[in-house]
């Protein structure tokens, strides 16, 4: 009878086996899942790696493009360069007596910048709080408790 009783709950052999197989092929499709999304992953941060090189190169390029066009500027604006482009144009300077001065009516010259005015002298500068501010939650908590609310009419309550 005992033996009858263990052979009915004994499952058949192709079943214990199906469901090996079974674990062992959601494990193998757990690790495939995990290996395609570090994949993923990882495909997409190299892209992303090598877009910020490319953006690196790019303002390095434009950084010494910007400084080789500041020291053509430098050279052009030296003295030494712009006396012999004088010299080439066939110029030269003037004098006080060869200057001429006119007086053109109606022409306001340019003003110097607007600068601030002097700070004034203040013997006491204490700022200015509101007493919203400087009031004490106690103090706010009473001032609160005391208002008298406003009564609410009976027209303005909608049943």
């Amino acid at each position: 009878m005992k033996k009858d009783v263990l052979q009915a709950y004994k499952q058949a052999p192709w079943r214990t086996q199906l469901q090996w197989v079974g674990i062992f092929l959601l494990v193998v499709v757990g690790v495939a899942a995990v290996a395609g999304l570090y994949l993923s992953i990882s495909g997409r941060s190299a892209a992303t790696g090598r877009r910020i090189q490319i953006l690196e190169s790019k303002v390095s390029t434009l950084q010494r493009e910007n400084n080789d066009l500041q020291t053509l500027l430098g050279e052009i604006s030296s003295s030494r360069a712009l006396n012999e482009r004088v010299d080439s144009l066939g110029m030269r300077l003037l004098t006080v007596d060869e200057a001429m001065y006119l007086e053109v009516p109606g022409y306001v010259p340019a003003t110097g910048p607007s600068l601030a005015p002097p700070p004034s002298i203040q013997e006491d500068r204490t700022p200015i709080l509101l007493p919203q501010f400087t009031d004490t939650f106690i103090e706010w908590l009473t001032e609160k408790l005391q208002a008298v609310p406003e009564p609410i009419s009976e027209t303005e309550v909608t049943p």
